[in-house]
């Protein structure tokens, strides 16, 4: 529940409690005293709520934002990837990705240049990002069509739990269900470049299941995944269904 709607529900509260009050003021003094307490209670604990609201939006609208890179794409080369012209990483590969980056909020030249070369860019585009939100930025899509995917991440989890999501990447793998094991779908009819909501999760090992949309056929397994508590995950599938490299998983975390 938010902060917001934790201070709504108190002041409903204190002013029900408030019109008991008064309704009891002659009637019952004992009564009386008992809610108008709990008027007081609920009425600070709605001043408290809305102060931790407003310094979470303060140190979100004062602090950078974050961004990661995928190198998502089964056949392109090594790549140099460079923001505003300054580069970031190097010689990075398929299926690397980096570590968060912080950025002041604003927008961004992102291009992409096989490694080494800065002749011509495998890739280039203008990205925004907003103060305090997290990114995941994919090279995706062979590399004749690539394209950036810029994904949102949620960071957030309630203590002592966990939460994860999928993205499919595969670029030629049709829309697809994520399964447990011979059990219920999970996540329905993702198509590619596309990502699931997350789901919230009592830490569990599991072994899932990447299904043909619709269907029982098992297009990738994915066996012994461990969700911990306090840690957020984006599954994500890359690679080939029907060439190589072959169509696999990579599991991120979003919580360093």
């Amino acid at each position: 529940m938010s902060n917001n709607r934790n201070h709504d529900d108190y002041l409903q509260k204190a002013a029900m409690y408030d019109l008991l009050a008064q309704y009891y003021k002659y009637l019952d003094p004992s009564m009386h005293i008992h809610y108008y307490q709990k008027h007081i209670r609920s009425m600070n604990k709605a001043m408290s709520s809305l102060r931790a609201q407003s310094v979470a939006n303060y140190y979100q609208s004062n602090s950078p934002a974050r961004i990661r890179v995928l190198h998502a794409s089964p056949d392109a080369p090594n790549v140099d990837i460079y923001i505003n012209g300054n580069r970031i990483l190097r010689d990075f590969s398929f299926k690397e990705t980096s570590n968060y980056l912080s950025l002041p909020a604003g927008r961004y030249q992102i291009d992409i240049y096989p490694a080494g070369d800065m002749v011509s860019t495998v890739l280039s585009r203008k990205v925004t990002v907003e103060a305090g939100k997290q990114y995941t930025v994919a090279a995706a899509d062979i590399v004749e069509k690539l394209k950036l995917v810029v994904i949102e991440d949620h960071p957030v989890v309630p203590s002592g739990e966990t939460k994860v999501r999928f993205v499919h990447l595969s670029p030629d793998t049709q829309p697809v269900d994520i399964a447990v094991k011979n059990g219920d779908v999970v996540f329905r009819n993702i198509g590619f470049r596309r990502s699931s909501d997350y789901l919230p999760l009592s830490p569990l090992t599991v072994d899932l299941e990447v299904r043909a949309t619709g269907t029982k056929d098992v297009l990738l397994p994915i066996s012994g995944l461990t969700f911990q508590r306090n840690q957020v995950y984006t599954l994500v599938a890359v690679g080939l269904s029907n060439g190589e490299p072959s169509i696999e998983p990579i599991v991120l975390t979003e919580r360093e």
